[in-house]
């Protein structure tokens, strides 16, 4: 074999190397790209409440979304932490105030229209979040994750901030959405209770 040839087929032999590698390296960037997590962040919002004598403030800012695909990467399980701020401005005459916040996740359900059907729904009692929340939730079905609650005695501002709060998916086979809820309730002569919804946010 000559020696021009045999330099032909060496080079040959590199650049195929490079070309297998290149291949293997861009295979590797696109299965992070599709594991990576995604950043979601959402508008504030607020809503005001009056009856009787007392009136009722209610504000979110600062609110976002981080979600993450299951560890087990088998689609039925997904992760998202959530931050927010969230406020209750009361005032009038009331003896106590309660301001609870959280979120709504629901498996396969278009979240977006179920407002007003909630509104009434909405319990404050429950478990807060603490750290870390697991919802086993089957296709169809929507459930609350609750974030914190916070007792107010007298007219004043109330406050709720919370920093990646954890809420795992799991059991869901189809596509999930989630958005926060607010609630504020006064009860008393005049009865006040008040919701403010987020916007909605995919969860894959």
């Amino acid at each position: 074999m000559s020696e021009n040839r045999k330099s032909g087929l060496r080079r040959s032999a590199r650049i195929a190397g490079l070309g297998a590698a290149a291949a293997v390296g861009l295979g590797l960037m696109s299965t992070g790209a599709a594991h990576a997590d995604t950043f979601v962040p959402l508008p504030g919002g607020e809503r005001v409440v009056n009856a009787g004598d007392v009136s009722v403030k209610i504000a979110r800012n600062a609110e976002s979304a981080l979600i993450s695909p299951s560890l087990a990467a088998n689609g039925a399980g997904r992760v998202a932490w959530v931050t927010g701020d969230v406020f209750a401005d009361v005032q009038g005459d009331f003896e106590e105030a309660t301001l609870k916040t959280g979120y709504i996740v629901g498996c396969q359900v278009d979240i977006t229209g179920l407002e007003a059907g909630l509104s009434g729904g909405l319990s404050l009692s429950g478990a807060d979040l603490s750290g870390s929340l697991s919802l086993p939730i089957k296709p169809g079905e929507v459930k609350f994750a609750s974030i914190k609650s916070k007792k107010l005695k007298e007219p004043g501002v109330a406050a709720i901030q919370y920093k990646d709060a954890e809420i795992q998916v799991q059991g869901c086979g189809g596509y999930a959405q989630a958005r926060a809820y607010t609630v504020v309730e006064v009860p008393g002569n005049h009865y006040v209770k008040g919701t403010l919804y987020g916007q909605p946010f995919s969860i894959g």
